[in-house]
């Protein structure tokens, strides 16, 4: 059931749009003569950070700060204040795949979305390297630049081609994670790890790969992606089949016709 929404979201997600694709252009202009010297670290060696995610998400924020007045903002870089408790919340990663971003492997992302409450309600993902914009409002359909999109509907697993994305920082489920690729390696088309959580689930709903799933992801990573998935005709779950996704910290997104399938799967490995 759908939540009452109270703003025009087709004419929002076009003004998402925009912003999603200055803050790429800026991206794209900075990869061009990136100094690799001004790379952080966020808390882990292999969490990391650049100039270019802060600016980025600098420019959404202010491109998005008066699109919906009383919206809040959860982002990665936290450039703005956060804040989860309004109406509405705005969820950016500025920069999704910021280890590719970094070794110069073009595969990465701007993502926005608009939650109300825990639902989505738009969604943008913008790669900058395929000049792809990925978009979606509720009960709007899904759309890859001008061409509607759908996902998949593989007969069975062993017909699927899957996405994942490595854990670096939480090794606590390292052994339970190696047992669902051990299990999806044994029963699906083959499994791919590009390394930008929104642009695979994007892909999925673009029929690109038929799955995903990951753990410890954050909400800004999946929200925009979720969305766009839905409205193609896909579905998103926790890893035990339930809602809890948004900010579950994991998630399986997938075709309608292997979903169960691919829960029963993670689940028998994971819990």
């Amino acid at each position: 059931m759908h939540s009452e929404i109270n703003i025009d979201l087709p004419k929002i997600t076009m003004a998402v749009k925009k912003v999603a694709l200055r803050a790429g252009e800026f991206i794209k202009r900075e990869r061009l003569n990136f100094d690799s010297a001004r790379i952080e670290h966020k808390g882990h060696s292999s969490n990391l950070v650049s100039y270019v995610d802060k600016e980025a998400e600098k420019i959404i924020v202010s491109g998005l700060m008066d699109l919906v007045p009383d919206a809040g903002f959860v982002t990665e870089e936290g450039t703005v204040s956060q804040h989860t408790t309004e109406k509405y919340c705005w969820l950016i990663d500025p920069l999704d795949g910021t280890t590719n971003f970094l070794h110069n492997v073009p595969i990465y992302c701007t993502s926005i979305a608009l939650a109300q409450g825990h639902e989505v309600i738009l969604g943008v993902v913008y790669d900058m390297n395929r000049d792809e914009c990925f978009y979606a409002w509720q009960g709007g359909g899904a759309w890859c630049n001008d061409t509607k999109i759908q996902c998949s509907a593989p007969h069975q697993m062993k017909e699927a081609l899957i996405a994942t994305g490595f854990p670096y920082i939480k090794f606590e489920k390292y052994q339970n994670y190696m047992d669902v690729l051990e299990g999806l390696m044994k029963s699906s088309h083959g499994l791919r790890r590009c390394g930008s959580a929104a642009i695979d689930i994007c892909w999925v709903a673009a029929g690109r790969f038929d799955g995903y799933f990951e753990y410890d992801i954050n909400a800004y990573d999946i929200a925009a992606g979720c969305i766009i998935l839905q409205e193609s005709g896909g579905r998103v779950s926790d890893f035990k089949g339930n809602n809890e996704y948004l900010y579950g910290k994991n998630i399986i997104a997938s075709s309608h016709s292997i979903h169960s399938d691919f829960v029963q799967l993670v689940s028998s490995c994971w819990f």
